[in-house]
């Protein structure tokens, strides 16, 4: 199946310049929904993973589905505010500011096997500063899942030290 196909592009959204890609045509496919799922399965399975963890929102959407049917736990990657209970955060850098991603800080034990799954690489700069959040908590990231990458973003240069696989490919 041709995924890309699947995926609405909107121009100028959220503001102009940006080509949004719309993942919402795709998740309403029940066919296509059911293969990107399975294809991240796939290349996950034989990884000995303990846990997926899914940046907020729309690694969610994916995440959840993802762990459901490996049967492993889901740990939600979250902004600030979002979890009750003891956090772990992670500040991170972005072109004009920063941002901070917790989870909770007993979601990991040590040595635990993590893949990060969500819907978008862009830059790198999200799926990084969980990694980081999740090692630090003593937790090692065995693999990263992506529906879509955009590759003029360069985002998985950013990530060379783990396992990137994503299922679509935009220029931008």
């Amino acid at each position: 199946m041709d995924l890309k196909s699947k995926i609405r592009v909107i121009e100028d959204f959220p503001v102009e310049g940006i080509s949004f890609k719309d993942i919402t045509t795709l998740i309403k496919d029940k066919d296509a929904f059911r293969e990107a799922v399975n294809l991240m399965i796939e290349d996950l399975k034989d990884k000995d993973i303990d846990y997926i963890a899914g940046p907020e929102a729309r690694g969610f959407l994916f995440g959840a589905t993802v762990a459901y049917a490996l049967g492993v736990g889901f740990i939600p990657v979250r902004k600030p505010g979002k979890l009750p209970g003891e956090v772990s955060s992670y500040e991170y850098e972005l072109e004009y500011g920063t941002n901070t991603l917790e989870i909770h800080a007993d979601a990991i034990e040590e040595g635990k096997r993590v893949a990060i799954v969500d819907d978008l690489l862009a830059t790198g700069g999200t799926v990084r500063s969980a990694a980081r959040l999740i090692e630090s908590l003593g937790g090692e990231i065995v693999a990263m899942e992506f529906l879509i990458e955009l590759e003029s973003l360069k985002g998985r240069d950013e990530l060379i030290e783990y396992h990137v696989n994503s299922l679509v490919k935009f220029d931008k």
